[in-house]
């Protein structure tokens, strides 16, 4: 599951080293041509909005399986887009069609004990980030020597293999919910509504999210222009680095098991913090951006495991909602992260983009105490009420 969940996400980053080839075949700004990037967020946004709740009234396996075929077309499409406009409409599709990791992990926190669900969450976590991180190694490598589309052919046939995979050793599992679709995708509002550690959780990763895709996306820029002038395959060997940190994900996820995980919220805020300004004092060297890499990613994963152990502990029978409500949310904030990102970019280069997502990170460290202050003073109201 681990895997199959790295190497299907994966297909939602491949794009990113590969802008600046994209906009050299078609004459674009790299700047446009970074759109795909955010468009594919947004498809895979709208994945989960409207697709992954289906996982508590469908079985999921025949789900997960049709997914991943409707993924294959999709990034056939994008391989042989004859121009800017389709290659956008596929990366849209690219998005809706790669939501199976959302699949994956529901069925694995279903299938775990509740003493292991955590580093079990961790251990997918780690397979999902590893992909994800390693996506941007392997893409900017295949670019470099055979062009942006053999990527998409490439990714297309790795989808192949794994849908005749887990064909034969993914779980049938049983639906948990009897009624239609108007009524499921009104208890996902519903639960968005009631939920209060829902929606913090959500609103929290959606912040955290967003500053790592505006950095993941201008890296591409910041490497591609002076002083360093590398290309997409060198560009595409940082993500190493990433995947370095996603090695942090088990253990963040045996942390949260059997205590109150809320600290490590903090510590990966802090750590995305001290990433930043990491970056910002790069200059022409690349050992604060390598360090600010892992600690970026690691960060990042200590926010994310946390707050997805919280959530699947809440009702066990409504995780594919919940995950529903918390990934939505999470890639609406990565959409908006890249097109920020995008845009400080436009206005102040590399040094404006630092700044930028400092002042999310500081707002999300303030909500964090903000909510927690919050939450103290409700159980407070409570025991006075005993």
């Amino acid at each position: 599951m681990a895997a199959c969940a790295g190497l299907i996400v994966a297909n939602i980053y491949y794009c990113q080293p590969l802008i600046v080839l994209v906009s050299k075949e078609w004459g674009l700004h790299e700047s446009i041509a970074g759109r795909i990037t955010y468009l594919t967020q947004i498809g895979y946004a709208l994945g989960l909005l409207l697709l992954v709740p289906l996982g508590d009234i469908l079985e999921r396996r025949k789900q997960i399986l049709f997914g991943t075929g409707a993924a294959i077309v999709a990034l056939l499409m994008a391989a042989t887009a004859p121009n800017f406009i389709v290659l956008q409409v596929a990366s849209v599709l690219i998005g809706v069609c790669s939501i199976i990791p959302q699949l994956i992990l529901p069925l694995a926190a279903t299938l775990s004990a509740d003493h292991k669900r955590g580093s079990i969450i961790g251990t997918i976590m780690a397979g999902l980030l590893v992909g994800i991180l390693a996506s941007r190694s392997l893409a900017g490598t295949i670019g470099s020597f055979y062009g942006w589309r053999a990527m998409y052919y490439i990714a297309a046939a790795i989808c192949a293999v794994l849908l005749i995979l887990m064909r034969f050793r993914f779980p049938v599992s049983k639906p948990s919910f009897t009624g239609n679709y108007g009524q499921l995708m009104k208890s996902v509002a519903g639960y968005a509504m009631t939920q209060p550690l829902l929606r913090r959780a959500a609103l929290t990763n959606a912040l955290s999210f967003a500053v790592l895709s505006a950095f993941w996306v201008t890296m591409v820029l910041f490497l591609s222009a002076a002083p360093f002038g590398y290309k997409s395959f060198e560009i595409g060997l940082f993500g190493l680095a990433g995947a370095a940190g996603a090695l942090a994900a088990p253990l963040v996820g045996k942390i949260s098991d059997g205590r109150d995980p809320k600290n490590n919220i903090i510590i990966g805020l802090v750590c995305e913090l001290l990433s930043f300004i990491a970056f910002y004092f790069t200059g022409s060297g690349i050992f604060l951006l390598l360090a600010g890499i892992i600690i970026l990613d690691v960060g990042h994963q200590a926010v994310q495991v946390t707050n997805q152990t919280i959530i699947y502990s809440i009702l066990p029978e409504a995780r594919n909602r919940f995950n529903t409500v918390f990934m939505t949310s999470t890639f609406i904030g990565g959409a908006t992260g890249s097109a920020l990102g995008l845009f400080l970019w436009n206005v102040g280069h590399w040094p404006a983009v630092c700044a930028g997502c400092s002042i999310v990170i500081t707002l999300n460290i303030l909500l964090f105490f903000k909510n927690k202050a919050k939450a103290a003073r409700s159980l407070e109201v409570a025991m006075q009420k005993i």
